[in-house]
């Protein structure tokens, strides 16, 4: 039998084995120096990124777990008029804006479907306009509401395009309904 460490022997003889200073300064050292250049290496190449959780800044209290998510670069939440049209429309649908959270995506352009899920895990979903809809979302078919992860979702125009037509404000109420 070869063995190339003496330290290993250990593992086959049951009698107490003694190294010579030599020999343990040969088997030892180098190995531990390495492992610490190389991952000393890899922290200043890779820096670990930064963990800290999203803290979204929403319009509502969302007390029925109902979200929301619109698109406007220039305001805070959603432009005035379409809030006014948004809360008829969750009148008619037994809502108040206390029960909801509207957020705004473009204020939140990196958040994820999985965080968005993961921090407000709703239990209905409505995603206006494509620029709505978040990244690792599945392919949403427009108008079609479905339930998708223990939460039903409605993917639709956004207000800007149901402004302009009455067949799109059609097309989105009855879907609406099913929500």
């Amino acid at each position: 039998m070869n063995i190339d460490n003496p330290s290993a022997l250990h593992f086959i003889m049951q009698d107490d084995i003694f190294l010579l200073n030599a020999d343990k300064s040969m088997y030892n050292q180098p190995k531990i120096s390495v492992e610490k250049e190389v991952l000393q290496s890899v922290a200043d190449v890779a820096p670990v990124p930064d963990a800290t959780p999203i803290d979204f800044s929403y319009l509502g209290k969302r007390k029925k777990d109902f979200v929301i998510l619109v698109h406007y670069p220039d305001q805070e939440f959603i432009h005035e008029p379409h809030l006014t049209a948004l809360e008829n429309i969750l009148k008619r649908k037994g809502f108040e804006l206390d029960d909801v959270a509207i957020l705004n995506r473009a204020k939140y352009d990196t958040a994820s479907f999985e965080t968005l899920m993961s921090y407000f895990n709703p239990q209905k979903m409505l995603l206006l306009g494509k620029q709505a809809l978040p990244a690792g979302i599945a392919n949403l078919k427009l108008n079609e509401a479905l339930l998708m992860t223990n939460c039903a979702m409605l993917y639709s125009f956004s207000f800007d395009e149901m402004m302009e037509s009455n067949d799109n404000k059609r097309t989105f109420w009855e879907q609406m309904k099913l929500l």
